[in-house]
């Protein structure tokens, strides 16, 4: 029986279709570009990490993340009018949570479901420079590296006592901040070591067993995206 080199892509959307998906929501969301007119896409960008989250099956994150839109957007509703300073500031972070929250989501959903191979592929597509692509794919594996790596820390301190709420509470900082900031230094220095390991030298061609190519959900995404942009010039010049 012959071996098939080629896998499918893993995940429900190309890579280059999550990276567009991204930038349109930057745009939309966080930046509120065409807000006036923008009502319909801001809403369905704001859901579609939820959705996605739901078709990869992360069931516990897009519930989280739904509960905290609707949580979020009903606190903004109801700090409206004359406010005092702690309301203000308040409803300033509440602002400031139901514009970032969204993309934020969507990134972390990107970073779950890409496999680096899968990323460098698609970039390779693209015909983008390896000096970009390398240091990209290393961040990949640094946020997650370093959330095990927290934990890890977290769990030594638990149990000397070292804690919010435990009597050494003020040795927080000392014992968890500094052994984290000193591992991210290592992490990176490792993490880069290992991308060389595995062939990742600027200007190598490399091959890859993801097989990378658009399918009929990366095409609803773009034409998605697409029509975002084409009603926001619309509004802008019509």
């Amino acid at each position: 029986m012959g071996y098939k080199l080629n896998r499918d892509i893993h995940s429900f959307l190309d890579p280059r279709t999550k990276l567009l998906l991204m930038l349109t929501s930057s745009i939309f969301v966080i930046g509120g570009a065409g807000e006036e007119w923008m009502h319909v896409f801001y809403w369905i960008l704001v859901y579609i990490p939820v959705f996605l989250l739901l078709i990869e099956k992360k069931w516990k994150a897009a519930f989280i993340s739904a509960l905290v839109y609707a949580a979020s957007f009903y606190a903004q509703l109801l700090l409206r009018g004359d406010l005092n300073g702690v309301e203000s500031a308040f409803a300033l972070m509440i602002y400031i949570i139901t514009r970032m929250l969204p993309t934020i989501v969507l990134a972390q959903y990107i970073v779950r479901t890409t496999k680096v191979s899968e990323f460098l592929a698609a970039m390779q597509r693209m015909h983008v420079s390896d000096k970009i692509t390398i240091p990209m794919s290393v961040i990949f594996r640094f946020f997650p590296t370093i959330k095990e790596e927290y934990h890890s820390i977290n769990d030594a301190m638990r149990m000397r006592g070292v804690e919010l709420g435990g009597k050494k509470a003020y040795e927080i900082i000392e014992y968890r901040m500094v052994p984290l900031i000193a591992m991210c230094t290592m992490i990176g220095e490792e993490l880069s070591a290992a991308a060389i390991s595995r062939g990742l030298e600027v200007g190598e061609k490399r091959s890859c067993i993801w097989q990378i190519k658009f399918r009929f959900p990366d095409y609803i995404m773009f034409l998605f995206c697409l029509a975002c942009f084409a009603w926001w010039i619309a509004g802008r010049f019509f």
